[in-house]
């Protein structure tokens, strides 16, 4: 044999160990992770993280999910749009592919078409095409195929964007009579992807569930009452905080409002004894306790929506409390789970236009005006006081900046001022957060495409 023979030969053999070695990496870590939880703060950009640690911990704490210890950049763009909606983005997490903005779990070239409208004025009627693109498989569609239990919670409509890109397919997000139907196992419209069903549902928005009537006016125009359906399939349906702690089994549809999304966590817990609507972390909490049945494993979503609602109203109080809750919940999943089988990522769906500005002196209240260290107000060019929080757009821009004080900006209805004047604030363009912890962590790091974010969810899961 000759020594150039020889060398080759080794080169070979040195190659394929190599591969081997390799292969055998990938083997370990694909399925390493028999639960995921997906937690999305909506709308929760770096700005809005900075100011919720400094809202609930200050400068020198952290919170919850800044202790995990993985953490990467999350690029947000849609498929049309620098700055994407809450629909395209989401569903780049829950599919891998890049959408239209206003577009839910479907092909790329799908085109975004504004529902019409019901006699009663609601938007009811789905105006997509069966020519306009096809449905993508959703990571909950490919982990029930996969024998685990699945579910959505969320703050907001259970029809709203993120929870819907969960479990529907829609060419335009405003569908959302057409998307609670597809989560209704037999029914007519469902996603029979979905096998037997979506084992926990919660959210709020039950008038997309139920009949038109004169005390139900934005209920659904076809007389279906899609909560009596789910009942029928043996789903425990329950609306109120001390009928969700009932529930010990099996699947449940928790519906917590009549109408429109859940309140904001500062006017929750604001009505106390007359509350019934549960905490996003007690909703959590049930959410595992329910999934973790199955011998299988689960994947888990858990959305805090109003951080999103909050933001476009320009009203950073209930934004950073609201953003408060969303890391109490991270806090009780941690609390429940075993990392060495479970996934636990946090991330948000997009950025928003909310920046931290002026030199405020540490320990300054971030809802405050920006003061120095003895207490003095830092002033614009006309000597008039200004807040540390403001927006780069929105509803709150006067003619003439009016004399601000403390009481007035740290109040809970305060709305802080914007630089360009909208009916609405905006999504921002900018890279969002991630963090991670627990099995199969390790693949979360630099700077990531948010339909990447997808494949390494379901490697952790091994779909």
């Amino acid at each position: 044999m000759s020594k150039q023979m020889n060398t080759s030969i080794k080169h070979t053999l040195v190659c394929a160990a190599l591969f081997s070695a390799l292969g055998a990496t990938s083997q370990a870590q694909a399925g390493d992770a028999k639960n995921v939880i997906l937690f999305i703060g909506d709308g929760m950009g770096p700005t809005v993280l900075t100011a919720t640690r400094l809202f609930k911990v200050g400068e020198e704490g952290n919170l919850e999910m800044m202790k995990l210890p993985r953490s990467a950049r999350i690029k947000t763009f849609s498929n049309d749009a620098q700055t994407t909606d809450s629909a395209p983005s989401m569903a780049a997490y829950t599919t891998g592919v890049k959408m239209n903005n206003e577009v839910i779990a479907m092909s790329s070239d799908t085109k975004a078409v504004a529902p019409g409208k019901d006699v009663n004025g609601n938007k009811t009627v789905n105006n997509c095409s069966s020519d306009n693109g096809k449905p993508v498989p959703t990571i909950l569609e490919l982990a029930k195929a996969a024998g685990k239990s699945v579910g959505a919670v969320t703050t907001t409509e259970l029809t709203h964007a993120t929870p819907a890109a969960t479990y529907a397919h829609i060419c335009h997000r405003d569908a959302a009579y057409d998307i609670a139907a597809q989560a209704v196992p037999g029914g007519a419209g469902y996603n029979s992807a979905l096998k037997d069903g979506i084992d926990v549902l919660m959210g709020g928005g039950a008038n997309h569930w139920t009949p038109y009537s004169a005390s139900n006016k934005g209920g659904r125009n076809d007389n279906r009452n899609l909560t009596a359906e789910m009942k029928a399939q043996g789903y425990s349906y329950v609306t109120t905080q001390s009928e969700l702690a009932k529930v010990t089994s099996g699947k449940v549809l928790g519906l917590f409002s009549s109408k429109s999304h859940l309140d904001y966590e500062l006017d929750r817990v604001a009505k106390g004894a007359a509350n019934t609507q549960p905490s996003l972390s007690e909703m959590t909490a049930k959410a595992i306790d329910l999934l973790s049945k199955n011998s299988q494993g689960y994947f888990l979503m858990v959305e805090g929506g109003r951080i999103d609602h909050a933001l476009h109203g320009t009203n950073a109080k209930r934004s950073l409390t609201d953003a408060v809750a969303l890391d109490e919940a991270v806090k009780t999943a941690l609390g429940k789970v075993d990392l060495s089988n479970t996934l636990i990522v946090v991330t948000a769906d997009h950025d928003h236009t909310m920046t931290i500005n002026g030199y405020s002196a540490k320990g300054n209240p971030v809802l405050d005006l920006v003061k120095n260290g003895d207490g003095s107000t830092q002033n614009d060019v006309d000597g008039k006081p200004f807040t540390t929080l403001v927006f780069g757009n929105g509803p709150n821009r006067p003619d003439v900046r009016p004399v601000l004080t403390s009481d007035q900006v740290m109040a809970n209805d305060y709305l802080q001022e914007t630089g360009v004047k909208l009916t609405s604030e905006t999504h921002g363009g900018g890279d969002v957060m991630l963090f991670a912890d627990g099995a199969g962590s390790n693949r979360f790091k630099g700077t990531l495409d948010n339909t990447k974010v997808f494949g390494k969810l379901r490697e952790a899961l091994g779909l």
